[in-house]
């Protein structure tokens, strides 16, 4: 039998980390001693080493692609509220995680509906099963993406920090509530609509139906071409259910409002029924 101390053990590490396997340099010892001990053929040695660098990479991968998500804690489909708000097909969102069917053509997703009836979550869910099906998502606030934007457009490097945004398949863009301040601002939203069109993907929530965008972009023209961008090839979803913070503060307080329960003579003297007995 091939016992591991035979080999230089030391210079397998160095091979193994000249070729980046690292889970292969931690492991391959202990797999082998129990390859020799059961009588695996080299090829099964060879198959189960690999298959477990491989999964190491993915765990590897998703742990970064989590990291720079920015994705907010907690929120996962697990937790989200799906009898909350009917109109929402949970088949439809499962259906979505995995990405293929619209992620690699560039397709949006678009959320509307008031503040606090999900849009954000359900984004935020949707975001964190598709990083763990190996897609690249960048989770942010529109107004904080637009006011990096700006800045890079000031020192006139607008097109190289839109470019750095291709390496995610999909930018979700959370709560597009903002009033404009400027043309200049508004400006730097439609590049970035305009350049990931049909390339990329956008995940948008906002508070206002399409009627109202003109609070956000103010130039008539420029509305109309950022609406036509989106919806070409979007899925649209109105969530125009109750605030769940709304529903959970007067859920509270009709708890509050409620009067005291007390126990009943006769509940009482079952309660004590037993105590006496023991006595």
């Amino acid at each position: 039998m091939t016992n591991p101390n035979d080999i230089d053990a030391g210079r397998l590490s160095i091979l193994l980390n000249e070729l980046r396997l690292p889970a292969i340099k931690m492991l391959w010892a202990d797999f082998a001693e129990q390859a020799d001990r059961e009588g695996w053929p080299a090829a099964r040695f060879l198959l189960v080493i690999t298959e477990h660098e491989l999964a190491e990479r993915d765990r590897r991968r998703i742990e970064r692609h989590l990291s720079e998500a920015r994705l907010p804690p907690g929120k996962t489909l697990d937790s989200f509220a799906f009898d909350a708000v009917p109109m929402i097909s949970k088949a439809q969102i499962m259906a979505m995680t995995a990405g293929d069917s619209w992620l690699a053509k560039g397709a949006n997703v678009l959320m509307f509906g008031p503040p606090g009836g999900g849009k954000s979550h359900l984004a935020a869910a949707i975001g964190l099963a598709l990083v763990e099906n190996g897609w690249r998502v960048l989770f942010t606030r529109t107004t904080d993406l637009v006011q990096k934007l700006q800045v890079a457009r000031r020192e006139l490097q607008l097109e190289s920090a839109i470019n750095k945004l291709d390496k995610f398949d999909l930018l979700i863009l959370d709560d597009l509530a903002y009033v404009a301040k400027d043309q200049a601002e508004t400006s730097v939203l439609f590049e970035l609509i305009s350049a990931r069109y049909e390339r990329r993907s956008i995940l948008l929530t906002a508070n206002q139906p399409f009627g109202e965008w003109n609070r956000v972009f103010p130039d008539p023209a420029m509305t109309l071409a950022a609406v036509d961008r989106l919806v070409h090839h979007a899925t649209i979803f109105e969530m125009n259910v109750e605030s769940y913070r709304r529903r959970s503060a007067m859920e509270a307080k009709r708890q509050r409002a409620r009067p005291p329960v007390y126990a009943t003579i006769n509940e009482a003297a079952q309660i004590d029924a037993p105590r006496q007995l023991e006595e």
